[in-house]
């Protein structure tokens, strides 16, 4: 069930003249064939109008010769070879440590070791959970345990003090906490020749560095965090351990110490840097979660901008996965002339196929187009080859159905190295919340079923998001293209030439910088039609210094998979506070004119007429629908438009006064839930069939400068767009709607 032919793009959007890069890999090793196609269309559902492309002949296009490429995951951060190792003979390596999933394989907490010879030393946990030191010479390997497991998620003090002249190896492990019962403390020594270490010797945290063809990879991976590691040039007792461990440790020159590394530093870097004043200074690998608490957390700083040596810790995980590293096999210089669009790389080898799907943006002032279609990618890089159908018993719950796995799927479940989406928790149940678009990610695919999204076409995020381009060009309206890291990055310029801006089914994930640029692009009179529901909900970072990552903390509120720890609510990349807008004093009402209020994932619904939509200021939304007409009682996602995800009007929470309610959804399961963020008690009766508040409102709102806002409130309204071949009431009401929103005269 593994599809054999698998890959990504440097790049999420590009402009005419830009180049963009495409990794691949074939499995086995064999040629495919790649063109250059525009996606229109990616639903398969016999129901609908079908899978649609372009074929846009390219410099790519052709055959190619696969090779397969592997993808390293695992966190972990490496010091060069230097002269500072190469003279140790005696030496400490300390740290603190909170072990995530002490035992059952050996993790490394720290490593001198030189990958090409296998010598070294290391300070690892055992299979058994237990501190060990590990000395290897020449092939010949000795080891040292502490004979006590340590307890997952409580800190230690661990070293290990080699005094080469005595010839002598103390291994201490320092519980932090003492429980009545639990003997986790130890202090054990023996007679050990320590190896010569050379220039070639790494210092390793987290892993044990080896080689992997023409680079270094990490193995024997730590799940944990470890906290304030240093490196001294002498065997220290317990006391110089503990007294080396102090956080106001300000880069003095002190006797013996080599290296003190402080993970609270550059947070939002790839390096850590060492306040020793050596210089010996590192990187990262598959960036290890930062602006965590550390060994001194006291609870009463909650912002690590505020206390940061108090967040001096870095958490690794074995499953993490920042950029696959794969070498380029073709890139695409895009000519001037293409349109603007969503596009992809198709590749066929055998009987699999692999799309590789990016933006071209228009070049400003060039296209005469005056919508633009925002492309959801940083929602596409949240769900990013999620596995809640295999890992997350919940999932059927949610659907009320077995869920369907998929080729995609299966290979998911299979090939953990291919990395999690911020809906998966890490190996050892901490919450994701870094993710990459470096790497391939499968489930941002045309053609590709998801478990979720209702029954009948089963389409989430980047699949379900071609049902609006698809109404966009049968419609016959122009349109550009815009990815959301166009939007962070270039702000409300990027809106500069448009009046429309059109958003996605599920516009769920927005950075500071995004949601500004759209209330500026409102407030100067543009006009906004939101496709969808669930919109403007998580605050996310965009990494300033490393392309391609974002960052999402889920914190103390809201519908979410994860929670994350108290005292990590702010996002390491930029310090910002995470978790849902609401929370922050902009909720989405705010701009949609409508928000987050209930879910369900078995049968979608439809809307009815509301007092608002008799308002004359509606009239043009509605000409051509009858009074009593039930609006989308039809479509390809769930068999209804109001399905999925449903947003609903509340003035408390920021929608316009006068804002009108246009229609409202009705007939839903209980299968449909209140969501959490509106529940202060638990009571009965927050399912579909008996709460008030579970419904979609279909709004419109005008704007002090001119412009409007139209809200469908719901995720399968874009799915109802092309029933009957697009003559529907869903489709009049938006054609209705696109027409005055083009219409230059003010509102």
């Amino acid at each position: 069930m593994n599809s054999s032919i698998t890959g990504y793009s440097d790049k999420i959007s590009v402009a005419g003249g830009e180049t963009i890069a495409f990794k691949v890999s074939a499995r086995p090793a064999r040629p495919y064939e790649a063109r250059l196609v525009r996606i229109i269309h990616g639903d398969m559902n016999p129901a609908g109008p079908g899978y649609k492309e372009e074929h846009v002949p390219s410099g790519i296009e052709g055959r190619h010769d696969g090779r397969e490429q592997r993808i390293h995951c695992g966190s972990w951060a490496c010091v060069d070879g230097n002269r500072h190792f190469a003279r140790l003979r005696s030496m400490t390596l300390q740290a603190m440590v909170w072990p995530t999933r002490p035992g059952g394989r050996a993790q490394t907490i720290m490593s001198l070791w030189n990958p090409d010879t296998g010598q070294g030393v290391r300070l690892d946990i055992n299979a058994q959970g237990e501190l060990e030191a590990v000395l290897a010479d020449g092939g010949r390997t000795e080891t040292l345990a502490s004979g006590k497991p340590m307890l997952a998620r409580e800190w230690y003090s661990v070293a290990l003090a080699i005094d080469a002249q005595e010839g002598v190896l103390t291994l201490h492990q320092v519980p932090h906490r003492v429980y009545a019962r639990v003997d986790d403390r130890a202090r054990v020594q023996q007679r050990r020749t320590a190896p010569a270490l050379d220039g070639q010797t790494l210092l390793a945290f987290a892993a044990t560095p080896a080689p992997d063809g023409g680079r270094v990879i990490g193995t024997a991976l730590m799940n944990g965090k470890i906290d304030r590691p240093r490196l001294s040039a002498r065997a220290l007792d317990e006391a110089g351990i503990r007294a080396l461990e102090d956080p106001s440790y300000q880069g003095m020159r002190t006797a013996g110490v080599v290296g003190v590394w402080d993970f609270s530093r550059r947070m939002e870097s790839e390096s850590i840097e060492d306040i020793s004043g050596n210089q010996l200074h590192g990187h990262t690998f598959n960036l290890p979660v930062r602006a965590m608490k550390g060994a001194n957390w006291t609870g009463e700083e909650m912002n690590w901008r505020h206390a940061p040596q108090q967040y001096g810790a870095m958490h690794f995980h074995d499953d993490s996965v920042h950029d696959a590293g794969w070498e380029t096999d073709f890139s695409l210089t895009v000519p001037p002339s293409l349109r603007s669009g969503l596009y992809a790389a198709h590749l066929r080898c055998g009987d699999d196929e692999e799309f590789i799907p990016f933006v071209v943006r228009a070049t400003p002032g060039q296209s005469g187009n005056r919508i633009a279609y925002l492309v959801p990618t940083a929602s596409y890089m949240a769900y990013a080859n999620e596995h809640m159908p295999t890992d997350a018993p919940l999932a059927q719950l949610l659907t009320d159905q077995v869920a369907v796995l998929r080729k995609n799927d299966l290979f998911l479940s299979e090939h953990r190295e291919y990395g999690n989406s911020c809906y998966d928790v890490h190996s050892d149940g901490a919450g994701v919340c870094y993710t990459s678009r470096l790497r391939p990610i499968l489930n941002m695919r045309p053609k590709y079923r998801s478990w979720l999204g209702g029954r009948g076409s089963a389409l989430w995020q980047f699949n379900a998001d071609t049902h609006v381009t698809d109404w966009l060009e049968a419609e016959g309206y122009g349109y550009d293209c815009l990815s959301d890291e166009d939007l962070h990055y270039q702000g409300e310029a990027a809106l500069g030439d448009y009046d429309v801006l059109v958003t996605s089914s599920h516009s769920e994930y927005w950075s500071k910088e995004m949601w500004d640029a759209v209330d500026a692009f409102r407030g100067r009179g543009g006009r906004i039609i939101s496709m969808g529901g669930n919109t403007w909900y998580w605050r996310v970072a965009f990494n300033p210094s490393v392309p391609g990552v974002m960052e999402v903390r889920r914190n103390e509120d809201g519908t979410r998979a994860w929670a994350a720890e108290p005292g990590e609510y702010y996002h390491s990349f930029t310090g910002e506070y995470g978790g849902l807008w609401r929370r922050q004093g902009r909720p989405p009402q705010m701009i949609a004119g409508n928000g987050f209020i209930a879910q369900g994932f078995d049968d979608s619904s439809y809307y009815l007429r509301a007092e608002g939509s008799f308002d004359p200021r509606a009239r043009f939304i509605f000409e051509g629908i009858a009074d009593d007409e039930r609006i989308g009682d039809f479509g390809l996602v769930g068999n209804g438009a109001a399905g999925l995800e449903l947003d609903h009007v509340d003035r408390l929470l920021g929608s316009p006064p006068n804002t009108l309610v246009l229609a409202s959804s009705t007939g839903h399961s209980d299968i449909y839930q209140v969501v959490a963020e509106e529940i202060l008690i638990n009571y009965p009766g927050t399912g579909g069939t008996v709460s008030p508040l579970v419904k979609a409102d279909l709004v419109f709102y005008e704007t002090a400068a001119g412009g409007a806002v139209f809200s469908t409130g719901s995720i399968a309204w874009a799915g109802s767009l092309s029933h009957n071949g697009y003559d529907n009431n869903v489709s009049r009401i938006m054609r209705n709607v696109m027409n005055r929103f083009l219409d230059p005269e003010p509102f």
